[in-house]
């Protein structure tokens, strides 16, 4: 089900990386009996809303440094770092237990470009050049992830925010020093829902240029 799914929606990974994606969905749902960490239960709905939605973005990611902020169980980043390897992820959450768990799962999948840390965003130090790309898919409103993040962001770095339905209202209410680059519909083949992405950075020049 997982090798159709990536091949409908054109990701293309070696057999390797599919076999730590379907190993990730199994942890995930043995520690899910006990600590609750995802509503989705059903296997056909978590690979299209937790692995497909994840890798639906990852053309736009930039390296060497990637943050996701609010990670939950993992998602975007742990797909996203088994399918770009060559980059380095660090994965933010202020639970627990959801942390315990992306530590272990990354142990057992031996992955290792993966940092997994219990903090609450705005609490977190970036490396010495920030982070090239921070995204969120479960944050909160797009005005708010970039007040918590942009002190984590590299020079020319870029906010990726992870959306439904197109957010038309939260994009006129971002903070003055940012712009809106692009926001690409994510057609995902086998889910029946919306879904966009929201490319953000930070003003060098004027705001000329701004998509909205």
């Amino acid at each position: 089900m997982l090798q159709k799914a990536l091949s409908n929606n054109q990701i293309t990974l070696n057999n390797k990386q599919i076999e730590a994606i379907s190993s990730y969905l199994d942890q995930l749902n043995r520690w899910n009996k006990t600590y609750n960490l995802t509503a989705i239960t059903d296997p056909k709905e978590q690979i299209y809303k937790h692995i497909i939605d994840s890798l639906s973005i990852r053309d736009a990611i930039i390296g060497p440094n990637a943050c996701d902020v609010g990670t939950g169980p993992g998602l975007p980043g742990i797909p996203l770092a088994i399918a770009l390897p060559h980059i380095h992820f660090t994965l933010v959450d202020s639970s627990q237990k959801r942390i315990i768990f992306i530590q272990q799962a990354l142990i057992k999948l031996g992955i290792t470009n993966v940092t997994a840390i219990q903090k609450r965003v705005e609490e977190l130090s970036p490396p010495t050049a920030g982070f090239n790309t921070i995204m969120s898919r479960a944050f909160s409103s797009i005005q708010d992830f970039v007040e918590k993040t942009q002190h984590l962001l590299a020079e020319n770095g870029q906010l990726l925010a992870m959306k439904g339905v197109h957010p038309a209202e939260e994009l006129n209410q971002i903070p003055q020093d940012f712009m809106i680059v692009d926001v690409r519909k994510l057609p995902i083949i086998g889910l029946d829902a919306e879904r966009h992405l929201v490319i953000i950075k930070k003003v060098t020049g004027g705001k000329d240029n701004c998509n909205r």
